[in-house]
């Protein structure tokens, strides 16, 4: 079940890191301002993926260290 978790998280970590366009990019910021998929403005949307990646990676490293010590 563990290792199920953390399939499904690492997952969810290369999906959010793909969101992450640089600044500079027009990908990000063309694509909020023309639908309100992802929220209001850019820098929202911003803002949401870093809490929701970092806590992903979290999640992950609690789950790869659970994974790591039941295996010993």
């Amino acid at each position: 079940m563990l290792k199920l978790i953390g399939f499904i998280t690492s997952i969810c970590l290369i999906i959010l890191i793909f969101l992450r366009v640089p600044q500079e990019s027009v990908g990000l910021s063309s694509f909020t301002s023309k639908s309100d998929f992802l929220g209001s403005s850019p820098s929202s949307v911003e803002r949401s993926l870093n809490i929701l990646t970092t806590f992903g990676i979290l999640i992950y490293f609690g789950i790869a260290i659970q994974l790591n010590l039941s295996n010993i």
